[in-house]
């Protein structure tokens, strides 16, 4: 595996946690000077999970907030975004339940506003609407649920129910009406609330066909290029679906996928994936803009469509998620399996 390296290494800051982090979110900007984080973590003494904000210094150390601890089980999801004058934060669960708070700009307390049972089993992944209050949540049971907070109540909708035929492990928003869900297989459909009954566009990854297991692990959807999909996965793969060529996916990276196809970034799961705002595309040409990625295997890279990845860093144990700060997009955030965080300063 053939890794560029950066012209000028970020700065890198490790910060113990002593618990376990399943997933770590930049929390929306409460007030000019604070910046803050919100984690889901888990205490393997006490086997209790929570939601955790912390704040964090100019010089990159951590200072708890504010917990959340009424969880009835690790955090499988975590998503955050910003609703009038709050943040927002929704999570799902291992045992199917979801869970969606806001953040008092005060005093940073959590404040739990919904929390509903949507899943027979495992809740993989939710997301919310950017700067609203709908949420998609999907699970392995192979329901697709939609949850609305209205000023008078909260309003549940069951788009689809495959009866536990299709898992689903990845969705993401692409506008208020349209939404993508990743499942096995590297399988992708298309979703539109305004067209009820099923998704309006299904798509399999045919280059990746042989690696039938393949998950797709996340999806991303650039706001400006929202007919274009993202995804990653199984094997270090990385492709794209453009839904104006249905049949011909864009392969990044991944193990065995033939010519064309630049050096693999990892030979393992890549957890996660984000279109990376802060790098311009070296090639005009490209059909994919630049993203970042983080696996299992401790890789936190750059990914360029024809080009070599870019290590951002590389960790003895797994990465298992990260957030590009959208007010500064050289701030990086990411979780490591030792018990720790880690925060990256790009050169800007």
């Amino acid at each position: 595996m053939a890794i560029a390296q950066l012209p000028e290494s970020p700065e890198i800051h490790k910060l113990p946690l002593h618990k376990y982090v399943d997933a770590v979110r930049w929390l929306p900007s409460i007030s000019a000077l604070g910046r803050y984080a919100v984690l889901a973590s888990f205490d393997s003494d006490s086997d209790s999970p929570s939601i955790e904000i912390h704040s964090i210094s100019p010089s990159k150390n951590l200072a708890l907030a504010s917990t959340y601890a009424p969880l009835s089980s690790r955090i499988s999801s975590l998503k955050s975004t910003r609703f009038a004058d709050r943040p927002i934060i929704a999570a799902s669960t291992h045992l199917g339940s979801f869970h969606i708070m806001t953040v008092n700009p005060m005093d940073l307390s959590i404040e739990s506003v919904a929390e509903e049972e949507l899943h027979l089993g495992g809740a993989s992944c939710v997301d919310l609407v950017d700067g609203g209050l709908d949420c998609v949540s999907v699970g392995e049971d192979g329901m697709v649920n939609l949850v609305s907070l209205g000023e008078a109540q909260l309003k549940k909708a069951r788009v689809f129910d495959a009866n536990g035929l299709v898992s689903y492990t990845a969705a993401k928003w692409a506008s208020p009406t349209e939404f993508a869900t990743g499942g096995y297989g590297f399988s992708l459909h298309w979703w539109d609330r305004r067209k009820p009954g099923g998704p309006v566009s299904q798509f399999k990854c045919d280059r990746v066909q042989e690696k039938a297991s393949g998950i797709v692990q996340s999806i991303d959807i650039h706001p400006s290029r929202k007919h274009t999909c993202l995804a990653s996965g199984s094997s270090g793969t990385i492709f794209a679906w453009d839904l104006r060529r249905q049949q011909e996916p864009i392969i990044l990276s991944g193990v065995g996928m033939g010519e064309g196809v630049s050096s693999s970034v990892s030979d393992s799961e890549i957890w996660e994936i984000q279109y990376d705002r802060s790098i311009r595309p070296s090639n005009a040409g490209s059909r994919i803009l630049p993203v970042m990625i983080c696996s299992e295997d401790g890789i936190l890279a750059v990914v360029e469509e024809g080009e070599e990845p870019v290590e951002l860093l590389a960790e003895p144990c797994a990465i298992n998620s990260f957030d590009i700060d959208r007010q500064n997009p050289s701030e990086v955030i990411c979780s490591l399996e030792w018990e720790a965080i880690a925060i990256l300063s790009r050169p800007r």
